[in-house]
């Protein structure tokens, strides 16, 4: 990576300080592991450094942003709000590149941090026996639901790549089904043990939540065995992850690359906030021009260039 280039970490941002504090702090120890690399955050909502000032201090000294969406699945924040920003600040900063690569997704590498959790919570148990124990992912929620869809796909594949009879999912707000029920369902038909697997980054004021609806449930279900997971954001897949994509395994083209929310798209479009013919600022001055031909917009787009 070029020295003028500065990563932006763009973080959820959560209510609790802890969240917040525990995002920074996976910068620092990611600016240890690469001292060369000039890294700063910044959160879309709840913090004091929010996307406007974040992108305006990456772009300041350097001729291009490249900004990382830390976030793992893309509803309205990522596939509108940052786009948003990102158009805003290339109109700020008309000498800089502002690259952007797709959020974190449910692909390969965070089904491995999650298969990793499930073993560890496996090992928990007295009787690790998953014909006996039920799973349930447990996922934040989001009213978009291509979001919620990703993370039933990692469900389905934690089913087929383990023996357990029951791998539900669940969400801890805005849609269903809600852990309680989950649980329900899985106690019915006959689990004697659950692992209960968060899909989070970091800390806040969910996990919290998710602590004390446990903690009822056991009580609830005295016959039940549990075994509680926790957010996984300094997990070293996680790190990994972010390398390949300032290391080029994805190829930021100063544009969105997670375009497949049609109903985002259509409501950006009507405001003008993702103009898919834009033109971003290259590096120090020189302009280029995207075509985005490949985006269809029918509701299923195709997308060859990634990974995952």
């Amino acid at each position: 990576m070029n020295n003028d280039t500065t990563i932006l970490l763009v973080g959820h941002g959560s209510r609790g300080r802890e969240g917040n504090t525990e995002t920074i702090n996976f910068a620092a120890q990611w600016r240890e592991r690469h001292p060369e690399w000039r890294i700063e955050v910044c959160f879309i909502e709840h913090a004091e450094v929010l996307l406007a000032e974040g992108l305006d201090r990456a772009a300041r000294g350097g001729c291009k942003v490249l900004v990382i969406p830390f976030i793992l699945n893309a509803a309205g924040h990522v596939k509108m709000e940052l786009p948003a920003a990102i158009e805003a600040a290339r109109e700020r900063h008309p000498g800089v590149e502002f690259a952007v690569t797709r959020h974190l997704g449910m692909g390969r590498d965070i089904f491995a941090v999650l298969q990793s959790q499930l073993d560890r919570l496996m090992k928990q148990l007295a009787m690790p026996d998953p014909m006996t124990t039920g799973v349930i992912l447990l996922g934040r929620g989001s009213s978009d639901a291509g979001a919620n869809g990703e993370l039933a796909k990692m469900a389905r594949w934690l089913f087929e790549a383990n023996d357990h009879e029951l791998i539900d999912l669940a969400f801890t707000g805005v849609t269903w089904p809600r852990l309680e029920t989950a649980v329900q369902r899985q106690v019915r038909l006959g689990v004697t043990q659950l692992v209960i697997v968060p899909v989070y980054l970091f800390t806040g004021v969910l996990i919290e939540r998710i602590q004390e609806q446990v903690a009822r449930l056991k009580q609830q279900y005295p016959q039940v065995a549990f075994a509680l997971g926790t957010h996984f954001g300094f997990d070293p897949g996680i790190f990994a992850l972010l390398d390949g994509k300032v290391g080029g395994d994805e190829l930021p083209e100063g544009r969105m690359l997670e375009c497949d929310g049609c109903k985002y798209r259509e409501d950006a479009e009507e405001e003008h906030l993702h103009d898919h013919s834009h033109t971003a600022t290259g590096a120090c001055g020189h302009r280029h021009g995207h075509n985005h031909d490949h985006h269809h917009h029918g509701c299923a787009h195709r997308h060859s260039q990634h990974r995952d």
